[in-house]
């Protein structure tokens, strides 16, 4: 089992950013790729952003390429999504998502594909 925690979402004015991470504990995280996904209301959860385990494969929705990036730090365990520019569009909750790989360098934007979810932390951005 692997646990995730988001953290640092909050309300931002347009322009803005945000850094939110994700914690992870239980199986050994660098196994794992890790995706960011988010979901406004009335909406579909949509990926955001993801990362294969080595840290060399990142993927980016259209909507945030240039603005958003994804990293991650094995020593914490952790995940980032660092959010510059923020839009109002940007505003939703934020969910991290790990799934098992055995591959150093893929990611997944397929929400199907995750298997672990933490509980979400919302962003909003006002305008």
């Amino acid at each position: 089992q692997v646990q995730l925690v988001e953290s640092g979402g909050g309300l931002v004015q347009a322009g803005g950013s945000l850094r939110l991470s994700c914690a992870a504990s239980g199986r050994t995280f660098s196994n794992y790729a890790m995706g960011w996904f988010r979901q406004a209301p009335g909406k579909e959860r949509e990926i955001v952003a993801a990362i294969s385990w080595s840290g060399r494969g990142t993927y980016y929705a259209d909507s945030v390429k240039g603005r958003f990036a994804v990293s991650r730090e094995y020593a914490k365990n952790t995940v980032y999504l660092q959010m510059n520019s923020l839009k109002p569009e940007d505003t939703a909750v934020y969910y991290c998502a790990a799934v098992y790989s055995y591959s150093s360098r893929d990611y997944y934007a397929e929400r199907a594909k995750y298997d672990y979810w933490g509980q979400g932390t919302q962003v909003t951005v006002s305008s």
